[in-house]
């Protein structure tokens, strides 16, 4: 079975939307991991006058782990799903918090511009069908050393760590099928085993030009999965 793409992606993930936050609240440290990798964006304490773009929100749980890290920010939010950005901003957040229906390749069109001080994409990149075309966009929306933190499942290469994310999809994929979510949790598991490895994306970066780009491992059963990777625009230099 194919990846989904686009449209057909966007309208899995709206029938997907209610049942969402209970789905990866059964994942132990779903949301710590989150806002472990907000906190690799390395921004100044509690954000004040920072623009932060979360890209990919979801049901904003990468909104509330930025706000964690970030309260003072000023944070925009934005997803291709129309179901589950009205799980996100049904929610409680304070003014500094806003939500926009766009896809990553739309955001002009949305009215999304910078400049940011920093991007953070979680569960993003693997799902689009131009890595490359929406990193350069996202470099282009950011300072002179504003920073991209990708929270992603990116798989370490090593065969067990592959062999482990296929028995963990295998054993979701009764509970998804029940709800009607089959075909989304099936795209979940094979998306990840055909995206790039941690190693392979870290270069898309690099090749789209930010430096400083690190990759970041994440503790428990995820290790060798799931990886933060870290990037920097260059600061202009002064004559």
């Amino acid at each position: 079975m194919p990846t989904l793409r686009d449209a057909t992606l966007a309208s899995a993930f709206d029938h997907a939307a209610r049942s969402y936050d209970a789905l990866v609240t059964a994942n132990p440290g779903y949301h710590a991991h989150l806002r472990r990798s907000a906190r690799r964006l390395g921004l100044a304490s509690n954000g004040q006058g920072l623009r932060v773009l979360d890209l990919g929100c979801g049901t904003g749980a990468s909104t509330a782990a930025l706000l964690s890290v970030l309260p003072r920010a000023e944070i925009t939010a934005v997803d291709a799903s129309a179901g589950m950005l009205a799980q996100a901003a049904g929610k409680h957040w304070p003014t500094g918090v806003t939500f926009a229906h766009t896809s990553a390749e739309e955001l002009a069109t949305a009215g999304i511009n910078g400049p940011f001080d920093a991007v953070f994409a979680a569960y993003l990149f693997r799902n689009t069908a131009d890595p490359d075309r929406i990193l350069t966009s996202v470099r282009g929306m950011l300072k002179p050393g504003g920073r991209l933190a990708v929270h992603e499942y990116t798989l370490s290469g090593r065969r067990r760590h592959r062999a482990l994310w296929s028995a963990v999809c295998a054993g979701l994929l009764p509970v998804t099928t029940a709800l009607g979510d089959g075909a989304l949790y099936r795209h979940l598991w094979r998306s990840v085993v055909e995206f790039d490895t941690a190693d392979h994306f870290a270069r898309r970066l690099s090749s789209t030009g930010f430096d400083r780009v690190r990759i970041l491992p994440l503790p428990g059963w995820q290790t060798g999965i799931t990886h933060t990777i870290v990037g920097q625009v260059p600061q202009e230099r002064t004559h």
